[in-house]
């Protein structure tokens, strides 16, 4: 598995680095689980904060991929209702100049909570991406919370939207991480894993 390192994390306008290795942003609306499948596929615990309250992260958080050498860039959730009129401008500006200015980010990895019909916002995100011509990589979070039924049909109602079927994730029950890893390899330009290393992994997963 793939070690996360914290690197960077930016609170303005200002402080937005230009970042010469490939990236992919993680983006969802507040409490779709971000922080909790960053630490799943870090396999860690604290890596980023989890919070019962919703909104937490109010920075641009990048964390180094290793050995791969790529960034996952964790944004700030929006939709967050108590937060003031002022902050969610600010959060807002921010994620929209990194996503429209980073030279070298490759897509958006959109987070969508599997419980729920397609919101708002998740759609005007999506729609900014194309916009700046990001590809989007869509992710379905909280799979364990609702039926296989359910999930299938979530799933079928954002591959109609955007066009590309979403993973389906589980960061309790560890579910799509495997699959995952390897569509951010490929996605930020990373050679695929040799046969050697990949008959090791299926060996470690029989095991466990």
């Amino acid at each position: 598995m793939p070690n996360l390192v914290l690197e960077h994390t930016i609170y303005t306008l200002s402080q937005l680095l230009s970042i010469d290795s490939p990236q992919i942003a993680l983006a969802g609306r507040s409490n779709v689980g971000k922080s909790s499948l960053i630490n799943a596929l870090a396999g860690q615990k604290k890596l980023a904060k989890v919070s019962a309250t919703p909104g937490k992260t109010r920075s641009i958080n990048f964390y180094r991929v290793e050995p791969q050498g790529y960034y996952l860039v964790d944004l700030p959730g929006y939709g967050y209702a108590r937060a003031s009129h002022t902050e969610r401008q600010a959060w807002a500006k921010l994620l929209e100049k990194y996503l429209s200015g980073a030279s070298r980010l490759q897509a958006l990895a959109l987070l969508l909570d599997s419980r729920l019909e397609p919101q708002k916002l998740d759609l005007e995100l999506s729609h900014f991406a194309r916009e700046c011509r990001l590809e989007i990589l869509p992710i379905l979070t909280k799979a364990d919370k609702c039926t296989q039924r359910e999930r299938a049909a979530r799933a079928a109602q954002w591959r109609d939207i955007l066009g590309v079927a979403p993973l389906v994730t589980s960061s309790s029950k560890k579910t799509g991480l495997r699959e995952l890893w390897q569509r951010l390899h490929q996605t930020a330009g990373v050679l695929p894993e040799s046969p050697g290393e990949a008959k090791a992994e299926a060996e470690e997963d029989m095991q466990a």
